[in-house]
């Protein structure tokens, strides 16, 4: 077994708690991963309960799930993924009533939740006194970041496991998203005891995180929820949320990163580079052959997994359009060759 995690927590700027883990504990095992089902789920639910991570798909991206209300359970997470303590959780609740027990919901808020949940939106919103999450979770902000998935299988251990669940990507901080369970196993296998497989997910793309407020909404991650969504659905101007503070995740300026270069806007293949294209161009894997933005979304961190495994040195992406959820590609891709 694997020495206990300690932790520090400190007091910030108007006594919010700041996490910094002090020692980070070796592992000893070897990940399991299991085909989603009763009896699959059962066992993550009770490595849950134990204060266990556990890696499990949304309809987004490979999540490492714990108990949003163990600080001990949300400190293996960051321990898992080298994470750092100032950049906050996502969330994720079963239900309207789980959510309006964590955070305090405006008109704007319940606009937009009624739209798109359960999906891939997170809302950032004021956090409840009385929320009983831990402090980990927030990083010291007085905001949650909430999300309502639709993947049968994320909301089928969040009842089971009988709490909200915060889960970021499954991989190592920084690191190219999961989007297979194979991911995961790559990424973080002696990490985590178990990984739920339900095969690849449908979006690709991590969730949109937008906070809403009375006369904008901020738009603090691009997803697949699209700004003209997100406008369409509150009658409000839909603006870009990011400053100089974390205020969510995926704000890092250097973010799911494969380990070699990455070169963006290229027509072809230069040297010893791996090419990815969008739309019919030769190239060694192609997003889209039909220029399709959502087939290239799903496609877009598999295709950045093939890339980092293959033997060439570097890696170059084909232009892809700044429409729609090509936004959020975009954005993935940047802060990939940053």
């Amino acid at each position: 077994m694997s020495r206990p995690l300690r932790i520090g927590l400190s007091f910030g700027t108007a006594g919010a708690y700041i996490a910094r883990i002090v020692t980070i504990a070796p592992s000893t095992f070897s990940t399991r991963s299991c085909r989603y089902g009763a009896e699959a789920l059962r066992e993550a639910a009770l490595l849950i309960r134990a204060g266990e991570p556990v890696a499990v798909p949304t309809e987004t991206v490979y999540g490492l799930a714990a108990d949003a209300t163990d600080s001990k359970a949300v400190a293996a997470i960051y321990s898992a993924k080298g994470r750092p303590s100032f950049n906050p959780l996502i969330v994720h609740v079963a239900d309207r009533a789980m959510a309006e027990r964590l955070a305090l919901f405006s008109g704007e808020a319940d606009r937009l939740a009624e739209r798109f949940w359960p999906g891939p939106l997170t809302l950032v919103l004021p956090v409840r006194a009385d929320s009983g999450l831990s402090p980990l979770v927030t990083a010291g902000l007085p905001t949650v970041a909430l999300r309502m998935p639709a993947h049968p299988a994320m909301q089928a251990l969040i009842r089971e496991s009988g709490c909200p669940l915060a889960a970021p990507s499954a991989n190592r901080s920084g690191s190219i998203s999961p989007t297979r369970a194979e991911h995961v196993l790559a990424s973080l296998n002696g990490k985590i005891r178990m990984i739920l497989d339900d095969g690849p997910t449908s979006e690709g793309l991590e969730s949109t995180i937008a906070a809403p407020e009375a006369d904008r909404i901020r738009l603090l991650r691009p997803g697949p929820v699209t700004a003209a969504m997100l406008e369409q659905a509150s009658g409000l101007p839909v603006v870009a949320g990011g400053g100089e503070r974390i205020e969510a995740p995926g704000q890092l300026e250097s973010h799911y990163a494969p380990s070699k270069p990455v070169r963006l806007d290229a027509l072809r293949a230069e040297g010893d580079e791996y090419l990815i294209g969008f739309g019919p161009m030769p190239c060694d894997m192609n997003l889209s052959v039909g220029a399709e933005l959502h087939e290239a979304a799903a496609a877009l961190f598999a295709a950045l997994h093939m890339a980092d495994a293959s033997a060439a040195g570097r890696i170059a992406v084909a232009p892809v359009p700044m429409e729609g959820i090509g936004v959020a590609i975009n954005d993935r891709l940047r802060r990939a060759a940053a």
